[in-house]
């Protein structure tokens, strides 16, 4: 073999190793980059969203509430959304509930009664479990988390008292 074939071997085998930690330093650059956009608590949200979407966790309880909501959080139209405004509500809540296992966090969420009741009612559970999907990542457990039917706001009040979900703490088993 001559010295200008071991050259060009060479040559090829540097090629390799600078192609292949390039495409390394590509990768873990790329990761870095999603998980600063996604934000800290992405895992933990991804944790939370996954823990309640499975089946046994939208059983909706039937209790009447009582008394005065701990917190009501509103929504845009459409929307499922928390809103980050309502960290601090969403904290007292975290904080009502710490220590005491005995008790219980109730979502109702509402609708208004115009369009498909299907869809409205379908919206106000979804909000509901966006909520609960916050709680769990503020620290609150899965089973601390009660979801009532969804129900359909009646009377005078304005659109946006009927797109909420009222936070209630109760004594459940």
């Amino acid at each position: 073999m001559s010295d200008d074939d071991r050259d060009d071997s060479r040559k090829v085998g540097l090629w390799v190793v600078f192609a292949s930690v390039a495409v390394l330093l590509l990768g873990v650059l790329g990761f870095a980059v999603t998980r600063t956009l996604k934000g800290p608590s992405a895992p933990a949200a991804q944790t939370a969203a996954a823990a309640a979407s499975t089946g046994e966790t939208d059983v909706l309880v039937d209790l009447n509430p009582t008394g005065p909501a701990l917190a009501v959080l509103y929504f845009e139209t459409g929307s499922a959304e928390v809103s980050p405004q309502d960290a601090g509500a969403l904290a007292e809540v975290v904080k009502a509930l710490a220590g005491d296992g005995s008790k219980r966090v109730l979502l109702s969420g509402y609708h208004d009664s115009t369009g498909d009741p299907a869809k409205n009612a379908e919206l106000a559970k979804q909000r509901a479990k966006a909520v609960r999907a916050a709680l769990i990542v503020g620290g609150v457990p899965l089973q601390q988390v009660l979801l009532r039917k969804p129900e359909s706001t009646t009377g005078s009040g304005t659109d946006r008292e009927a797109r909420r979900v009222e936070i209630r703490i109760v004594d459940a088993p």
